[in-house]
C-alpha cells in the first residue's frame, strides 16, 4: 500500500492531540507534532529554538515580527541564512522540506503546522480539523492545565487566534477552521474523542481505498 498522511487541525482545547495520536495507534503509523520541529532542525543544523519561536503556538505575529534574529554564530554560514537575520518564510521553508520528507518516507498523522497546506499536492493526503463546544473545551483546558473556567477561556481564545494568524499567513487561499478548507471537519463534542476516532477512522479508509483494517 503507498504511504498515506493524516492531518489533523484542531480548535485549543477539542482533544485534537488525542485524536491525532489514537488514529496513529489505529493505523500502526507514525504521529508527527513537536516532532517535526526536531526533524527541520536535524535537517537544516539550526538550532530548534529558531523553530519553536516560529511556532504555531507561541503567538506567531507578536513574537516574530518580520525576522528572527540569530543567537547562533553558526547561522551565517548555512545557505539561505543571513549572519544578521532568519526569515520567518525560511524557517516555514525548512519546516515544510522536512514534512514533505516525512510524508514521502512513511505514512504518518501531522497534528497542525499548517501540514495539510504543505502537503496539498500529495496524492493521499487527508486533511481533518477538529472542532468542539467552548464549554467542553474550557473544561478540558481547565482540568489539563489546572486553571479556571476564565483563564481557560481567555487561554483558548489567544491559542486560536495565534493557530488561525499562523495556517492564514501562509495558505491564503483558503482559512483556518472553515469547512471549506478540509476534507472532513467533525465536533468532537458530539461523538467523543472514541466516537471522533472511529468515524475519521471509517472516512479516511473510505476516501483512500482501502476499507479492510489488514490491507
Amino acid at each position: 500500500m503507498s504511504t498515506f498522511v493524516i492531518c489533523v487541525g484542531r480548535s485549543l482545547g477539542s482533544g485534537g492531540l488525542m485524536v491525532g495520536r489514537r488514529l496513529a495507534e489505529r493505523f500502526g503509523i507514525r504521529l508527527l507534532d513537536n516532532e517535526v520541529i526536531k526533524l527541520a532542525a536535524g535537517e537544516s543544523g539550526i538550532d530548534e529554538k529558531f523553530f519553536r519561536t516560529a511556532d504555531e503556538r507561541k503567538g506567531f505575529f507578536s513574537i516574530l515580527g518580520d525576522f528572527i534574529s540569530p543567537i547562533s554564530a553558526g547561522l551565517s554560514g548555512m545557505a539561505g541564512c543571513g549572519s544578521e537575520q532568519l526569515s520567518r518564510e525560511h524557517l516555514f521553508q525548512l519546516q515544510s522540506d522536512a514534512i514533505r520528507a516525512e510524508a514521502d518516507r512513511e505514512s504518518c498523522v501531522i497534528v497542525g503546522r499548517c501540514a495539510d497546506y504543505v502537503l496539498r499536492e500529495h496524492p493521499r493526503m487527508v486533511s481533518v480539523f477538529i472542532a468542539a463546544d467552548k464549554e467542553d473545551r474550557a473544561q478540558r483546558i481547565s482540568e489539563l492545565r489546572g486553571v479556571s473556567h476564565d483563564e481557560a477561556m481567555r487561554i483558548i481564545r489567544d491559542g486560536d487566534a495565534d493557530r488561525a494568524s499562523f495556517y492564514n499567513y501562509y495558505n491564503g487561499a483558503h482559512r483556518w477552521g472553515e469547512a471549506s478548507t478540509y476534507d472532513l471537519c467533525v465536533n468532537s463534542s458530539v461523538l467523543g474523542i472514541d466516537g471522533t476516532v472511529d468515524f475519521i477512522e471509517q472516512f479516511v479508509r473510505a476516501k483512500l481505498g482501502f476499507l479492510r483494517k489488514n490491507e
